[in-house]
């Protein structure tokens, strides 16, 4: 991450600056209005009379920003309305070539500068990628942004950096194609950044995997001239406040055509290097809360291959025997998703886990039923833990939207010639995928987070940017952070 989050006691004279002001402010406060020129005050409250929520101030040498919170009586709103603020500002710095800006917080939200921040930074975001061309690459202007005094201290300064980190460590990862980023360089990547933060990474090759007797892995690849890998991401650091640890499983496909189901192109099949979102996110967790030294024993699980229709790839009409000894009756090989999580679910049991979540770009059924606004989740966890993530999810703007598991679903996958099926019916599409990996997830409470919608986006969207989002970061950070005192 290119841009530094900083503290500091006081912004110098002749600085790009932004205050941020109490909704419904018509008058500029002393600390904002500053040294300015009668009339350069007037502009401003001229301005805020007129509720103007974003005001810019130029002194040609610098800027001064005044942006007002929103009078909403949901504090959730207010905070994300601060967020896309500070993608609205950006667009301001950017166009200005600011390099440094210092923010100031002249409300009685204490984190608000920190909420604007958040936006700001996840709007700077640029994938890197593989121009060559020097006029095709422009690098950020911005480099610095200052909390000044009490608008952050140092320490939640720094924990956002670390937080922001893990978000675009996610991004990074979905952006890459697969020609750039197959199973074993993703697990590479994964291994590496666990170098740097202070996470292990034990990584599972082919004949570990087949001597495990992962069938649903192990099926999906067998169309790829690329072996599958399974990482096992640990952060246990000393004096972890769990006994049991929390596991994540993210689905690691690194590019799906489908299989022999292959999918139409144009369309469906062009964006899926984006298939492993999930795997992306449980490293960018890891990264986050190793970074951060969040005091929580975590594991992620990563099963990844790609699904191609090579060689001697797996049929619809085959029954596969899982890791868990269930026998699946494969209906569509474009259903792999849930394959490779089933395994990694079953595996998860070994670590008699406090609860395990799950991540998948799973069904295009709950982007229907949620576009792009939200994920869907289902679980057998308890209520409270449910809610808990739901709270988190509000608080950081990526909603979960709690569906059933029924046993009557149960119905949509079953098998005549198996135990189950890997496709249930033209509805519900997202819940049958649920009821499936329920049948792995056995022994431990579990949450199922279907991110199908909001992990990868196909225009500009505020402070998630085009592309990979890495949604599922800042909520599992949320969350995973909010059972410490619990």
């Amino acid at each position: 991450m290119s841009l530094t989050l900083a503290h500091v006691a006081a912004a110098p004279a002749g600085s790009t600056q932004v205050f941020i002001l109490p909704a419904g402010t018509t008058s500029l406060p002393a600390p904002a209005a500053g040294d300015l020129p009668a009339a350069a005050r007037e502009y401003v409250e001229k301005a805020l009379a007129a509720e103007q929520k974003f005001i810019q101030l130029n002194h040609f040498s610098h800027q001064h920003y005044f942006v007002v919170l929103d009078n909403k009586p949901d504090t959730n709103k207010v905070a994300e309305a601060s967020r896309r603020s500070g993608h609205q500002l950006h667009g301001a710095l950017k166009a200005e070539k600011v390099a440094a800006v210092y923010l100031h917080n002249l409300t009685e939200l204490p984190e608000a500068a920190l909420l604007l921040a958040e936006g700001l930074a996840l709007t700077t975001y640029q994938f890197e990628g593989y121009k060559t061309d020097e006029k095709s690459q422009q690098p950020a202007a911005l480099t610095t942004v200052n909390f000044v005094a009490e608008a952050a201290t140092e320490a939640t300064a720094t924990e956002l950096q670390g937080i922001i980190a893990g978000v675009l460590f996610a991004r990074d990862l979905v952006n890459a194609p697969l020609n750039k980023l197959n199973a074993q360089q993703l697990a590479d990547r994964m291994a590496a950044a666990g170098d740097e933060v202070g996470y292990t990474t034990d990584i599972l090759d082919q004949t570990k995997i087949e001597s495990l007797r992962m069938g649903g892995l192990i099926a999906v690849n067998l169309g790829s001239p690329e072996p599958p890998t399974f990482s096992i991401l640990e952060y246990k650091p000393a004096g972890a406040k769990n006994d049991k640890p929390y596991v994540l499983v993210g689905k690691g496909v690194v590019f799906d055509t489908g299989g022999l189901s292959l999918k139409p192109t144009p369309g469906s099949m062009d964006m899926m290097k984006c298939d492993m979102a999930g795997g992306a996110a449980v490293a960018g967790t890891l990264y986050a809360l190793a970074k951060n030294h969040v005091p929580l024993h975590v594991i992620g699980l990563v099963p990844a291959t790609d699904n191609r229709p090579g060689g001697l790839a797996y049929v619809p009409g085959d029954v596969l025997t899982m890791h868990s000894g269930l026998t699946v009756e494969v209906l569509n090989t474009d259903a792999e998703g849930r394959l490779i999580l089933a395994d990694a679910l079953s595996f998860a049991k070994k670590y008699d886990p406090a609860l395990v979540i799950d991540l998948a770009t799973l069904t295009g059924a709950a982007v229907r039923a949620l576009g792009i606004e939200a994920s869907a989740m289902m679980g057998t966890a308890d209520k409270a833990t449910l809610d808990a993530l739901e709270t988190a999810g509000y608080r950081v703007h990526e909603r979960l939207l709690n569906f059933p598991l029924w046993d009557e679903y149960a119905d949509h996958i079953k098998s005549d010639i198996a135990d189950i099926t890997n496709l249930g019916k033209a509805e519900a599409g997202h819940i049958s995928a649920g009821k499936f990996l329920e049948r792995f997830a056995v022994g431990y409470p579990w949450v199922h987070l279907d991110i199908a919608g909001p992990a990868y986006l196909t225009a500009p969207n505020n402070y998630r940017g085009k592309g990979g989002t890495g949604t599922g970061v800042r909520l599992l950070y949320e969350f995973l952070t909010s059972q410490i005192s619990h």
